[in-house]
């Protein structure tokens, strides 16, 4: 059985990743692609996280009824620039939780959802909005690796050099949704990735154990 805490020090991210078989097909796989809204850019200083929002994936699947959101309160002043860009305001995070009870719930909804992997666009960021926000509370995050858009479009089409994510959604031709607010550019990511997954299944590659092969960015 998965547990969020195992020690007072230390938060393990409650995926499955490690014991799923490497012959286990995509199909069978289950995901949460999930996002993150911050103060700015310097998360591992003054920035701070502002909402989470994450969706289910099973197989080739976007669940769109099995969602999460949650704001943050950040305890610092939003920008006029970052309330532009994301909708977000003090009257959204006022009666949030704080960003460790936050990333608590979103590891229950990973946790209660039996999630094999993770993914996300420019992931990286992602992840380390939440460890900086567990180091604060003084907590090491445990996280396996998560599953990197921009690695599967890098083997699939090595000559795209962006990050943007609306401008890959236009060229896969997947969905659109409004951005800079978490949930929709999950689901925006979401979409991006089961069509990456329909075309890698199109080059055999259709396993848990292939799909990490060629997730590590190293693989052209």
């Amino acid at each position: 059985m998965n547990t969020i805490l195992f020690s007072k020090k230390k938060i393990k991210c409650p995926v499955q990743y490690e014991s799923v078989p490497l012959n286990k097909r995509i199909e069978d796989l289950t995901f949460v692609v999930f996002d993150t809204e911050t103060t700015g850019f310097r998360v591992g200083a003054e920035d701070r996280l502002l909402e989470i929002g994450a969706v289910k994936v099973e197989g080739y699947q976007v669940k769109e009824n099995l969602t999460f959101q949650t704001f943050s309160n950040p305890h610092r002043l939003i920008s006029q620039e970052i309330m532009s860009l994301t909708g977000i305001g003090s009257k959204d995070v006022e009666k949030a939780p704080d960003a460790g009870e936050a990333i608590h719930d979103f590891f229950t909804f990973i946790e209660g959802n039996k999630v094999d992997g993770v993914v996300g666009h420019y992931v990286s960021f992602d992840e380390l909005v939440l460890k900086s926000e567990l180091k604060r509370a003084g907590l090491q995050l445990q996280m396996p690796p998560c599953f990197e858009t921009l690695n599967l479009i890098g083997y699939l089409s090595p000559s795209y050099d962006m990050r943007d994510l609306e401008r890959y959604a236009q060229l896969f031709g997947t969905r659109l949704y409004p951005r800079h607010r978490a949930l929709n550019d999950a689901l925006m990511t979401a979409y991006l990735f089961v069509e990456l997954l329909e075309l890698l299944r199109d080059r055999q590659v259709d396993t848990w154990g292939e799909l990490i092969r060629v997730s590590r960015g190293s693989e052209r």
